[in-house]
């Protein structure tokens, strides 16, 4: 393997941590706390896609927009059961909540389906032009690379120029006073919850789909990475966790192809210490000054 194939590769799983990243981002950048059930709703849509393409016999394309919506409106009721409630309580009240819902949803899926590997099947179909893509880099990366540069441009894109957008940037700088301009916060929160949960589903899909398989431990470890990808970038930065994403990728693919595989997580965790350590606020995050 050369040093383009381990860019490739790099850019390809960077772009995965990049987009559950985003999730972990904005959560934290509009409701000041950590959604540590995230990796578990990653799970949850690569379980769904499976089922929907091996046991329904639907296309691809289906079993992706059906872990989206499945995993949307299991958004929905996390934030509506486990968060909501304590909205006001003391940060540390939602952080034991998201725990006991991430650890409900990991026994949820091992109960029914066991702790086994499960084949992923293949997203793509044959397609001619794939030939020529096939000389620099493999179909499953060719999909996680343009579906993640689609989402991430989309988001961008939704957050900076729509209403809604505007109101979650508002949200994030000071929700008292997008309250007083009547921005209903507690709206944007919940929709921030959907928007982080379906981006988790994709993710899921697309880890699932580059490692040709899945169990119910795919989401703990991709969480944990994500987390590391939103420190690194800058947690609360939309362009931060695109970029800290990319930065972990590229880390990791380079220590494969150079080390071992054995030393990925040893590294991914390595730079998360550091970076709490010498610059906590991140690649592209900003330390906040408090004026007394």
């Amino acid at each position: 393997m050369n040093i383009l194939q381990y860019c490739i590769n790099g850019i390809s799983i960077g772009s995965i941590y990049a987009i559950i990243a985003l999730g972990y981002t904005m959560v934290y950048g509009i409701a000041k706390m950590l959604n540590f059930a995230h990796g578990d709703i990653i799970m949850v849509g690569a379980y769904i896609c499976y089922c929907v393409t091996n046991y329904l016999g639907m296309p691809p394309i289906l079993g992706i927009l059906a872990s989206m919506a499945v995993c949307t409106l299991l958004g929905i009721v996390i934030e509506g059961l486990a968060y909501k409630p304590l909205r006001g309580a003391p940060r540390l009240s939602p952080l034991i909540s998201a725990i006991g819902m991430s650890i409900f949803l990991q026994n949820y899926v091992l109960l029914a389906q066991t702790s086994d590997f499960v084949p992923f099947p293949r997203l793509l179909p044959e397609m001619e032009f794939l030939e020529y893509v096939n000389y620099v880099m493999g179909p499953s990366d060719f999909l996680i690379l343009l579906v993640s540069t689609l989402a991430m441009v989309s988001l961008s894109l939704f957050i900076r120029y729509t209403r809604m957008g505007k109101a979650m940037r508002a949200t994030a700088q000071n929700r008292k006073m997008a309250l007083l301009l009547g921005i209903n916060a507690d709206w944007i929160i919940s929709l921030t919850f959907i928007i982080g949960s379906g981006l988790a589903a994709l993710g899921g899909v697309l880890i699932a789909s580059h490692m040709g398989q899945v169990n119910f431990g795919i989401g703990f470890l991709a969480g944990l990475k994500a987390f590391t990808a939103a420190v690194l970038g800058g947690i609360g930065s939309i362009p931060g966790a695109m970029v800290g994403g990319l930065v972990l990728g590229l880390a990791e693919s380079f220590t494969t192809g150079y080390f071992s595989g054995n030393y990925e997580d040893i590294l991914a965790f390595g730079i998360l210490i550091l970076i709490l350590i010498f610059r906590p606020d991140g690649i592209l995050g900003k330390a906040k000054v408090q004026k007394v």
